[in-house]
């Protein structure tokens, strides 16, 4: 990887997506000091968004999440970097990174595909590309697990969430995913993966989806969580 990124480094030098200095060879898509700047999730934090999120309901059985989203940081100028830059090597930078960090945990879920959230047709178009799918991607090549992307769809397009309440996200987000190939769904065990997961509503609503179709066990992942 060194040796490829020093051949394009050459032509097209790369910088990171924070504090915009050039990275070094052995720097992926941002440089260590930013990268270490990004506060991890603890275990602690993770059982509270559970119950925060979660677990009034039996739809996610278990939640995980690498980092804790901080607006205007490292993190965000990354998850920027990959939405509106198309920067889907940075998304699967990260996806790497959850594997590598959060592997004990997933592969005790004992899950048999990884399921990106899916985005409307307009929203993909518009954007050019599923960040989640290539963070999914990401993952699934660091732990050896399929990734599925085609087993649910979105039918109905959504406003953005960001400025929405959480009954109102629940609203905004009802009833705006179908299931398809219910077959490859019934009986099996999913990891559902998200970039940012803030009211846990969308992941909660895919998770629906898979459990009325024959799914056993649905578990929930993001890059980071926010407030």
């Amino acid at each position: 990887m060194q040796i490829i990124n020093g051949f394009f480094d050459f032509f097209i030098p790369r910088y990171c997506p924070s504090c915009k200095k050039k990275l070094e060879l052995e720097e992926n898509c941002i440089c260590d000091e930013c990268l270490s700047s990004i506060e991890r999730v603890d275990s602690d934090r993770l059982n509270l968004e559970y119950q925060r999120k979660f677990a009034s309901t039996s739809i996610i059985s278990g939640f995980t999440s690498l980092f804790v989203f901080e607006k205007d940081e490292a993190l965000q100028l990354l998850i920027h970097s990959i939405k509106y830059n198309k920067r889907f090597l940075n998304a699967k930078y990260l996806g790497k990174l959850i594997g590598e960090k959060l592997k004990e945990q997933i592969q005790n879920w004992c899950v048999d595909f990884i399921l990106p959230v899916p985005l409307h047709s307009i929203r993909k178009a518009d954007r050019g590309f599923n960040q989640s799918k290539h963070i999914t991607i990401g993952i699934g090549k660091e732990l050896g697990i399929k990734v599925k992307n085609n087993l649910i769809r979105r039918i109905r397009y959504t406003e953005t969430q960001t400025d929405l309440t959480l009954k109102e996200r629940e609203e905004n987000i009802s009833e705006a995913f179908q299931a398809k190939q219910e077959r490859m769904i019934e009986g099996k065990t999913f990891l559902l993966v998200d970039d940012v997961i803030t009211t846990g509503a969308t992941i909660k609503e895919c998770g629906k989806i898979l459990l009325e179709n024959g799914a056993v066990k649905v578990f929930a992942c993001s890059a980071a969580i926010a407030e």
